[in-house]
């Protein structure tokens, strides 16, 4: 997906021979990342940046493009081998490490074309789309910033029917068991009764008063004009295309490994999505662990609520009693609300910078919510799943909504695009295995915070941790030993309190982004590891919130640099880097 693509940059070439030391090796780095950044915004931020200025534009998925981004990034992996980290000075040793692993993500996502697979079971780039429909635009500059958009859809939807016919020809699709129904959004916008129920018309329903009448009129006429004659034609050669060749052409095994070339194409995305040299089989006996560790935990919350039967019971017990759901779609969210209220008056106890940005909190667009997780949050936004209100259970939205909201996603992506002490490359990027890992982390930090105010509330954290352990062992299990669809449903179904609907779905997503799901208890692990040695080298000096600052003041980060922080942090004697700021 072109989301993972966001965060690298470019430099200068250096001879190996005659590597720069200090000065100069930093100038050629920051040189290199500088430049090469600003061309793969231009080249690729436009898809789903929702800056402004790049929402007039959609980027060129096509061939000659893409053959320029592999040469481009060959070009840079070359030029980054031939700087020598150890004359670099500490930091930017640190952005070279950044820098090196976002520029491997992406030469391997294009060197095993990817973007031939622009889709899985819960994203699409016609979702990414249909997403610039749903943001509010405040003036006429943006009005024909989207216009821009909606004219060059013809385009962007030809050129990835292109390239997922060139998937097709040689077996790269997601498994055909992954695509069913997923075609809904596209269907909404080519059945709509007339252009004004069109989705894509949303933003001219009601535009800004400060726009004079008469070019409201003639902008409601231009979107008129681009929802008949680009929006729908696109979106019916692609519905056309799914229904009649793609969804019956894709392929009917599920692992990545059944792929072409698809061991070394896994083991990629294990590289990746977990940023250390583990092979899947090393990931599998992990996540058993794990799994059983959290089961154990389990049973005394069990014990403490005096329930009589086995965990297969009091999971069953967990799915179906009605005390435990939402009656209505506003009291999910208001729920949710309450929760993340509750966290900003904990807030500054246990962090030192807050971000200044905030969050809205909204339901998951209908066209997708079917087949979409339970949450997910970003920078001004945390979305709650309301569709089947009886999968979606009250005691595991604590530990939700830490996650997606804050002090996760939509605290921790905010603080990095503020931190000015970043280059761009970094304040702009997310590495799954830091950004999930933190997220995770935050969901069993609710407890020392106390936001778990029932034990069926910590029942539902130690739920949503047993369940991304046991990501590690399904997402392998698939991809590499041949796991059955059904058999991570099972496995998924024994050891979590999720409802039916969503192991379903979860399931799929797994099968259909490989090693994805890897990354987050891998990160959260990395996080704690790194906490509890802090605590036990710097005893009574330890300070969490020092220790939360030092950590969210990285951005995203591979795992090796969240160590190496921590160890500068136990050497700083625990002051934190906004120690002089207090």
């Amino acid at each position: 997906m072109l989301a993972a693509l966001l965060g690298a940059t470019m430099m200068v070439a250096v001879s190996a021979s005659a590597a720069p030391t200090n000065g100069s090796a930093d100038a050629t780095l920051r040189q290199l990342y500088t430049d090469e950044y600003r061309w793969r915004q231009q080249q690729l931020a436009a898809d789903e940046d929702s800056r402004r200025e790049a929402r007039a534009h959609l980027p060129d998925v096509g061939p000659a493009a893409q053959a320029a981004r592999l040469k481009r990034w060959e070009d840079t992996a070359a030029r980054l081998r031939a700087i020598r980290p150890a004359d670099l000075s500490p930091a930017e040793q640190v952005n070279y490490a950044v820098y090196r692993q976002q520029i491997d993500a992406l030469l391997n996502e294009q060197r095993f074309r990817d973007y031939e697979m622009p889709l899985t079971a819960d994203t699409s780039f016609w979702g990414d789309v249909a997403a610039s429909a749903r943001d509010p635009l405040a003036n006429e500059k943006e009005y024909r910033a989207y216009l821009s958009m909606l004219g060059e859809l013809p385009r962007y939807f030809d050129q990835q029917i292109a390239e997922m016919r060139a998937g097709l020809r040689r077996g790269f699709t997601p498994p055909r068991v992954t695509l069913a129904g997923r075609d809904i959004g596209v269907a909404q916008v080519v059945e709509a009764k007339t252009i004004t129920d069109n989705p894509f018309y949303a933003p001219f329903v009601s535009l800004p008063k400060q726009i004079p009448a008469a070019t409201q009129a003639e902008l409601r006429r231009a979107g008129e004009a681009a929802i008949r004659d680009s929006v729908v034609p696109a979106h019916r050669r692609l519905l056309t295309f799914l229904r009649t060749e793609y969804v019956p052409g894709a392929r009917i095994t599920l692992a990545a490994a059944d792929l072409p070339d698809g061991r070394a194409y896994y083991q990629s995305k294990v590289a990746n999505y977990t940023t250390l040299p583990q092979t899947p089989e090393q990931v599998h006996a992990i996540g058993l662990a794990e799994v059983a560790k959290i089961r154990a935990r389990m049973h005394q919350v069990m014990a403490q609520v005096k329930f009589r039967g086995d965990l297969p019971a009091f999971l069953t017990f967990l799915r179906t009693d009605p005390r435990f759901y939402a009656t209505a779609p506003q009291q999910l969210l208001d729920r949710a609300a309450w929760i993340a209220k509750t966290f900003d008056g904990k807030a500054s106890r246990y962090f030192g910078r807050l971000p200044r940005s905030r969050f809205a909190i909204r339901p998951v667009p209908a066209d997708v919510a079917p087949f979409y997780t339970a949450g997910r949050g970003g920078p001004g936004v945390y979305l709650v799943n309301t569709y089947d209100l009886p999968a979606r259970s009250l005691y595991a939205l604590p530990a939700l909504t830490l996650h997606e909201s804050a002090p996760g996603h939509a605290f921790q992506m905010p603080l990095a695009a503020e931190n000015k002490d970043l280059p761009p490359f970094r304040r702009d990027s997310y590495l799954s295995v830091y950004g999930e890992g933190w997220a995770l982390y935050c969901e069993t930090l609710g407890e020392e915070m106390g936001m778990y105010e029932t034990p069926y509330d910590l029942f539902g954290m130690l739920s949503y941790q047993a369940w991304r352990a046991s990501r590690l062992v399904v997402d392998t299990g698939i991809h590499a030993m041949g796991w059955s669809r059904e058999r991570a449903q099972t496995y998924l179904r024994d050891n979590t309190a999720l409802s039916d609907h969503e192991v379903t779905t979860e399931v799929d997503r797994y099968i259909s982004w490989p090693g994805q799901a890897l990354s987050y208890y891998t990160g959260q692990l990395a996080i704690q590891r790194a906490r509890a040695r802090a605590e036990q080298r710097l005893g009574p000096k330890f300070n969490v919130k020092a220790f939360h600052d030092a950590v969210l003041a990285l951005g995203s980060v591979p795992v090796s640099e969240i160590d190496r922080r921590v160890d500068q942090l136990i050497r700083d004697d625990g002051r934190g880097p906004y120690a002089d700021e207090e």
